[in-house]
């Protein structure tokens, strides 16, 4: 029968048409996990970027404190952003005086692990190659003389890659020239014990520190306290009392945001007075 045909045609029909038309809800409902799973991922964005905005004003305002607690909310945290903040954060609250000796060390390798992670996270930030070398020289402190040495070349080769990531920070510059006065001076039994050790062992000399430290000057003029005080102690070792003077000054007249700007201040005066009882 003829509406037989038809009833037939029309369940072909009607199977077709929900064979057709999975796919296009399959895709309809893809495109809204999609759209959800986007929209996560932008909040999740818009929200590290906030906490990073939060916890650079923390910094700039001196908050170390309050930069810590904000910080350890997400220590778990993936991004590599977060994650060496927390590492300077962890540093930060380890020098301040009332840290007593414990948790200071406890904390220096807290700060250690997150830049770690931060450098896995992302191997081309500046930031955390700069403070993966100043967590592993904290950490040398606690290890000794032999472990401190054989990390310097490890220190040296972060900061150089931090440098070369971002030529204009002037810090990473300022710690290469650390690096380079720290080795400069090294005492004569230290130098011993590095020969016996390592076959070439990490060497510099004073010119070398102040070529880095005229950089990072160059770089950001009167960014830090410490560095005009080494532009000044390095004048002091090359004998040249005039410009070693001038750094020195400019070093005690320096705005005391910090306690670490209040013992340079210090440090400065001192040396200063030193000059005077000589004349």
């Amino acid at each position: 029968m003829w509406w037989t045909e038809v009833m037939g045609n029309l369940g072909s029909f009607k199977r077709s048409f929900l064979f057709s038309a999975l796919p296009y809800l399959g895709f309809e409902t893809f495109q809204v996990f999609s759209q959800a799973a986007l929209v996560h991922a932008t909040a999740k964005v818009f929200r590290v970027e906030e906490i990073l905005e939060q916890a650079d004003y923390l910094y700039e305002s001196g908050e170390t404190e309050k930069l810590y607690q904000l910080l350890t909310e997400y220590k778990e945290s993936e991004d590599a952003e977060l994650l060496w903040r927390l590492a300077r954060a962890s540093r930060d609250i380890a020098q301040l005086s009332g840290t007593s000796e414990e948790e200071k060390k406890l904390l220096v390798y807290e700060a250690l692990e997150y830049a770690k992670r931060a450098l896995e996270k992302n191997e081309s930030s500046f930031a955390a190659h700069k403070w993966y070398a100043i967590c592993i020289s904290d950490v040398g402190d606690y290890e000794g003389i032999k472990a401190k040495i054989a990390n310097a070349y490890i220190i040296k080769e972060h900061f150089e890659k931090a440098i070369e990531l971002n030529p204009k920070d002037a810090t990473s510059i300022h710690l290469m020239g650390i690096w380079c006065y720290t080795f400069a001076e090294m005492p004569w039994y230290q130098r011993r014990i590095a020969k016996m050790l390592f076959a070439t062992p990490p060497s510099s000399t004073y010119e070398e520190a102040l070529g880095y430290f005229h950089r990072a000057e160059q770089v950001d003029p009167n960014f830090y306290s410490k560095n005009l005080l080494l532009l000044g102690k390095t004048y002091l070792k090359l004998h040249n009392k005039k410009l070693a003077a001038f750094w020195l000054m400019k070093a005690k007249d320096y705005p005391a945001h910090t306690e670490e700007d209040k013992q340079i201040q210090t440090e400065a005066a001192q040396l200063l007075t030193g000059f005077s009882d000589k004349n």
